[in-house]
């Protein structure tokens, strides 16, 4: 029979901060994994981590739930939307986002 496991954000398997206003911590379970993204007001992908990437724009493909704050994404066609906690969003690769709002924005996400 398996058995039950926790895991808590607030004691991560793994934290990094990849720049200043940005802090994923993540929890594993088996090949699984969920992380918890908390950008800080101001935060924006472009500014903060287009240099970690060498890349134009975000290459993820994001499948998240936003569980505080505010977040606005912008493909790299132009469409843009903004997400609220409580949202959940599909946010293919090819995208710039940012924080919105004077609160951090928390989500999170499982790769896919």
């Amino acid at each position: 029979m398996a058995e039950m496991t926790k895991k808590n954000f607030d004691q991560p398997d793994e934290l990094m901060e990849p720049a200043e206003k940005i802090k994923m911590a993540t929890v594993m379970f088996g090949d699984t994994k969920v992380q918890r993204f908390t950008g800080q007001p101001g935060w924006q992908w472009s500014k903060d981590l287009k240099a970690v990437f060498n890349t134009d724009s975000c290459p993820i493909d994001h499948l998240l739930f936003v569980v505080s704050g505010g977040l606005h994404v912008k493909m790299d066609d132009g469409q843009e939307l903004d997400f609220a906690a409580g949202d959940i969003a599909h946010i293919p690769p090819g995208h710039d986002g940012w924080s919105v709002g004077d609160e951090p924005t928390v989500w999170l996400e499982i790769p896919h």
